[in-house]
């Protein structure tokens, strides 16, 4: 149903024609973003064309541009590269093939295009659209099309998503294709780590990215790499003795595996290339887009549509194009500096936390200040790579780590001993944690807790982990009236596959989590391959959190997926079971149900199972899978590593400076609200927020936050399931409604 004064979602692209196409190299990923614009586009009411083999199919028509349909689009969005083809079009860069393009367009009645592709192929449709009427006036007077024809398409509208794995386009966090490019070269590097241990051998790796150095600056943190060439920061001159004595030292102090990290357009200070060769020489051994084109005007520049933290925003597609231009620029001038800091500020402080893990040693002046850090609940990826970066950042700055074993347990039980800059090494590919955790609480033994504390003379705490460290945070800070020991600085680092903790949009170990569960729901999809309609009814981790549920879901394609925040009912259960045998009754014949562990006490897995079942007798059969404790996953995903670093760093320089503010009289003495916080990501910053402040913002029956950002994406993992609004009374938006409202777009 429409609200008063909205436009109905399915009727919001009536009389528009849409045309997708991929252009440039290919980049996992993209069959995603194709996916999505066709049935969001066809939700809307709009006809949709394939475009196939990128601009050269633009050029060559015919049947290069066909209609795509909601089936069309099945079963590709795990597919890696791109199903329409891409390709090198030097037609396109001329103004005859342009013109050939623009008739084609016009004939079939496009005047929408959405280019998925690199800085390149998105130039090129941005010089298509600012030429289009004079195209149009030549298409005219050649007697191609004729006048009427020329009024109705009087001007295109062009919409961008960047598909490249070098991550190299200025204005977005991240590229379509980066993220499964890194997951790939992290694997390649924890292959080759056993080896490299067991040989006391370097190993030099060479990866992607010509003109960025992204894909070698991540890796390089992910896997704690001793050095890292990229493009954007040459080396100082004489850099091969710095790296042989560096590499000297590691060896000195018993380092048996060093690795070095390449990036494929590394150069020197002059501008000459270095090769993987020549650093063995020297140390001797990759939805939104649709919305933009139907609210765009003839007045609406070109668009690119990005990534900002965890929001898609629309941002013009020239002036990121031209700060991509500018960043090559800068490094053909030597200005360096410079080139670092128009990558943007996420690329910045990934080389500036580089520069601060990659010290040979700690500095030999000592600060007296004894830090604690302990995992607190279930053992998640990325744990070890906060505890890694949080101890060595700690040294850095003059202070002595204490390694706290098994929790709050631990710390009441005086299981606490210093650990150095060696102890944590290898740590950021490990899964789970090195240091043990447990769920237990600290109001359980907050007297021998304050003991320790004495006894260790701890200063700080950083405790790592999950809904039980933002608790028995809080409890410390509770304990303060009483226990005058407690009143030293905290911090709580989320870290936990649910992604529960209150203050924070992400937390570490989440997206290893996402990983496995979107991996598994796609191999248990393929197991049906040869099977006549089947439905999948996966049950998922996150307790009464729904996010696995939901991205999940949008993830791997779902029919639906159950979760407690959005309550359900057997009415709701039997019009999604109606949906799916409408579904199986055509070309489809695989669905897939994903259930939160916690969404509903009556309505069980087993429930749903055996109701779909029942419904579905005839239509299609059922299989029921629990996937348990492996969505925990085994190593960490490399935002994991990189994200988890971050915090960790984040934390002790934060505690750094709470520990000087709280130095009175010769002792620590940290009791305001303030001395107690959470970090969390908001959006694209990493904030600190006063634990008793986000008491009031927490569900603490449920062990949620009250308010969720990701509850807005719920919508369109129903429009690509395509429901329709007719049939889901629960929803009673209107899709143009969600996403101005519901902040789906900036």
């Amino acid at each position: 149903m429409a609200e008063t004064g909205t436009t109905d979602p399915t009727r919001m692209g009536a009389g528009r024609a849409i045309a997708v196409l991929t252009s440039g190299g290919d980049a996992q990923g993209m069959n995603a973003a194709v996916r999505a614009t066709v049935r969001v586009g066809i939700y809307t009411g709009a006809k949709v064309y394939f475009v196939y083999e990128g601009y050269q199919g633009l050029v060559d028509g015919g049947d290069n541009i066909r209609p795509a349909s909601w089936e069309s689009v099945s079963m590709m969005l795990q597919l890696g590269g791109t199903v329409i083809g891409s390709a090198r079009c030097q037609d396109f860069r001329t103004k005859e093939g342009r013109t050939k393009a623009a008739c084609n367009l016009v004939k079939l009645g496009i005047t929408n295009l959405c280019v998925i592709g690199g800085d390149g192929s998105l130039t090129g449709a941005n010089q298509f659209r600012t030429e289009w009427s004079e195209l149009l006036a030549e298409l005219v007077k050649t007697g191609k099309i004729t006048s009427s024809e020329a009024k109705s398409s009087s001007h295109l509208n062009i919409v961008g998503m960047v598909g490249s794995i070098d991550n190299d386009f200025c204005g977005t966090d991240m590229t379509i294709g980066t993220d499964s490019a890194l997951h790939r070269i992290i694997e390649i590097v924890d292959a080759i780590t056993t080896t490299a241990q067991s040989h006391q051998r370097t190993f030099i790796l060479e990866v992607m990215g010509r003109h960025c150095g992204y894909l070698a600056l991540v890796t390089a943190l992910a896997c704690g790499a001793d050095w890292v060439f990229i493009p954007e920061m040459p080396p100082e001159d004489d850099w091969e003795d710095h790296l042989c004595r560096r590499l000297s030292a590691q060896r000195g102090r018993g380092s048996r595996l060093n690795i070095i990290i390449v990036a494929e357009g590394a150069i020197d200070r002059k501008g000459k290339p270095i090769t993987c060769e020549d650093v063995k020489q020297a140390s001797r051994m990759g939805v939104e887009a649709v919305m933009a084109l139907l609210e765009a005007t003839p007045d609406t520049p070109a668009c690119v549509v990005s990534l900002s933290g965890n929001m898609a925003v629309r941002l013009p597609l020239m002036e990121c194009v031209q700060v991509t231009k500018d960043v090559t620029t800068a490094m053909a001038e030597g200005r360096f500096d410079d080139a670092v800091k128009l990558r943007g500020k996420s690329f910045e402080n990934n080389w500036n936390t580089y520069k601060m893990l990659a010290h040979v040693r700690p500095p030999d002046t000592k600060s007296n200040i004894n830090i604690a850090v302990l995992n607190v609940g279930a053992p998640c990826a990325g744990m070890n790579a906060a505890v890694r970066s949080t101890v060595r950042v700690g040294l850095l700055q003059g202070h002595q780590m204490l390694a706290v074993h098994d929790g709050f347990y631990g710390l009441a039980h005086g299981m606490i001993e210093p650990i150095g800059w060696s102890g944590v090494a290898g740590w950021t590919g490990k899964g789970g944690s090195m240091l043990g955790t447990k769920r237990s609480l600290p109001h359980e033994f907050m007297e021998e807790i304050s003991l320790s504390i004495t006894k260790f003379n701890i200063h700080a705490i950083i405790i790592i982990g999950g809904f039980e460290a933002f608790v028995g945070g809080l409890q410390m800070v509770q304990a303060r009236e009483k226990y005058e020991e407690m009143c030293v600085p905290l911090v709580v680092v989320p870290a936990t596959v649910s992604n529960n903790v209150p203050g924070s949009d992400f937390s570490i170990g989440t997206d290893t989590a996402l990983n496995t569960i979107t991996m598994t729901c796609d191999r248990i999809k393929q197991s049906a391959a040869g099977t006549k309609r089947r439905v999948f009814i996966v049950e998922t981790m996150g307790g009464y959190c729904g996010y696995l549920a939901t991205m999940a879901g949008l993830a791997s394609g779902a029919d639906a997926a159950y979760i407690y925040e959005e309550h359900f009912n057997i009415h709701d259960l039997e019009m999604n079971v109606e949906h799916l045998v409408e579904k199986m009754k055509t070309t489809v014949k695989r669905g897939l149900i994903l259930r939160n562990e916690n969404s509903n006490s009556n309505y069980t897995t087993d429930f749903i199972f055996n109701l779909y079942s029942e419904e579905g007798k005839g239509v299609f059969d059922c299989r029921k899978n629990v996937l348990g404790h492996m969505q925990q996953g085994g190593t960490p995903s490399p935002f994991d590593r990189n994200f988890a670093t971050k915090m960790g760093i984040k934390s002790v320089l934060w505690l750094t400076d709470k520990l000087k503010e709280c130095y009175r009289h010769g002792r620590i003495f940290a009791n305001s609200p303030d001395t107690a916080c959470v970090l969390g990501m908001r959006r694209r910053a990493l904030v600190f927020q006063p634990l008793e402040e986000l008491k009031e913002h927490t569900d603490f029956e449920h062990r949620i936050p009250k308010i969720q950002w990701w509850l807005k994406l719920r919508p369109i993992l129903k429009i690509l399931a395509k429901y329709k609004i007719s049939l889901d009374t629960t929803e009673k938006t209107t899709m143009e409604h969600v996403i101005k409202k519901r902040g789906l777009v900036q």
